[in-house]
């Protein structure tokens, strides 16, 4: 299984995440900036594979950096039909990842993170293993299953996008669900909780976006 890194021009990557992120990084995965993102993965002092975007919020000192680098630059229209997370999405896919996680996704505008969220979910990255860190939470697209790492108290968070998600079933989970169903715009998965280190979620149609908030914020 291929891995990439995709860097949108959000918030730079959280300390929380930042020792995951370079550890993947050497060990092979792909680095691939959307638009200013570029300046988030130099933070980390890591070189991009691919550039990808309209450049309209990459500086020009950056782009020459990675152009220095050897990174492939992709530049796009700034009247394009697609965001630049989603051509970062799309160039993952075509380096040949099959993991994919978004970093600095959100950036503050709420409009950004709600369309980001589900761009993730969308039927056409349903062959990616995607998940994103939102500043210090983590949210994890799960389409058939997933096991996601935890501590007791902590929280997590299910919730249905793009139609009901059924067939649902949890285990270590403090309330958990057996063959459920969610509907989207459901409340009935907010603020579940973790009974010990790792839960488990397994659905048969549909997708879920499971949100695991920072637990120093819970």
């Amino acid at each position: 299984m291929r891995e990439a890194l995709v860097f949108a021009g959000g918030e730079p990557v959280d300390p929380r995440w930042q020792a995951e992120v370079a550890a993947r990084a050497r060990a092979g995965a792909v680095v691939i900036a959307a638009d200013s993102g570029l300046h988030h993965a130099h933070a980390l002092d890591l070189t991009a594979t691919r550039l990808v975007g309209d450049l309209d919020s990459a500086s020009e000192a950056a782009v020459a950096r990675a152009r220095s680098e050897g990174t492939q630059v992709e530049e796009h229209p700034t009247d394009k039909d697609a965001t630049d997370l989603h051509l970062a999405l799309d160039a993952a896919r075509l380096a040949g990842a099959t993991r994919v996680t978004v970093l600095g996704a959100g950036g503050g505008r709420h409009d950004h993170l709600i369309a980001n969220a589900l761009l993730l979910a969308a039927d056409e990255f349903a062959d990616l293993d995607l998940d994103a860190c939102f500043g210090s939470d983590r949210i994890t697209v799960v389409r058939r299953h997933a096991r996601l790492a935890g501590a007791p108290g902590e929280r997590l968070t299910l919730l249905a996008v793009g139609g009901p998600a059924t067939g649902i079933t949890t285990t270590g989970l403090r309330w958990a669900l057996t063959d459920g169903t969610l509907a989207p715009g459901s409340s009935r998965g907010v603020s579940n909780e973790f009974t010990g280190d790792a839960a488990e979620i397994t659905l048969t149609a549909g997708v879920l976006l499971a949100i695991a908030p920072d637990p120093r914020s819970t």
